[in-house]
């Protein structure tokens, strides 16, 4: 993570200031907030900008994803990329039993609990995918990225001490 922050700030990061910064990283999959939250405190940015900053970096991306997935798998299936759109809804239906297991709770504890391959991006094509309702998948997914702040702020800013 450190390597990931020096070449990001050496590069992007001198051009945009670091609360733009943390707020790109929680946008990105697989990063998310939980990398955003670590980016901000190793940049000493206070525990409440990088909260702010990095929950919003992790929500934009959200109704897109809910929104318009279908339509750009499709696209992406007519265009060459059927591989690519294969392999995101393996990983989908992989983690479909979780979430369906526990309905709303499920998906928010599998976009809560800081694993590698969950998070709201994941979550939010699982929703997508399997046409969850939007309301309720939306509501779930905002829980799992509030629980996701807690258990990442909790660590990152040594509120608990492992």
């Amino acid at each position: 993570m450190e390597g990931f922050v020096n070449w990001f700030m050496s590069t992007i990061g001198q051009h945009i200031s670091p609360e733009l910064s943390v707020m790109l990283v929680s946008m990105l999959p697989l990063i998310e907030l939980r990398g955003g939250i670590i980016v901000a405190r190793m940049l000493m940015m206070p525990m409440w900008k990088a909260i702010f900053f990095c929950v919003l970096g992790n929500i934009i991306p959200i109704p897109f994803i809910l929104f318009f997935i279908k339509r750009i798998f499709h696209w992406m299936a007519k265009h060459h990329m059927g591989g690519i759109v294969s392999k995101l809804m393996e990983k989908a239906e992989k983690n479909r039993p979780k979430i369906a297991k526990y309905g709303f709770w499920g998906l928010t504890l599998f976009v809560g609990i800081p694993l590698p391959g969950t998070g709201a991006w994941t979550g939010s094509l699982v929703a997508a995918v399997f046409d969850m309702d939007l309301k309720e998948a939306s509501i779930s997914i905002l829980l799992g990225i509030i629980l996701a702040t807690i258990i990442m702020t909790s660590l990152s800013y040594g509120v608990f001490q492992l």
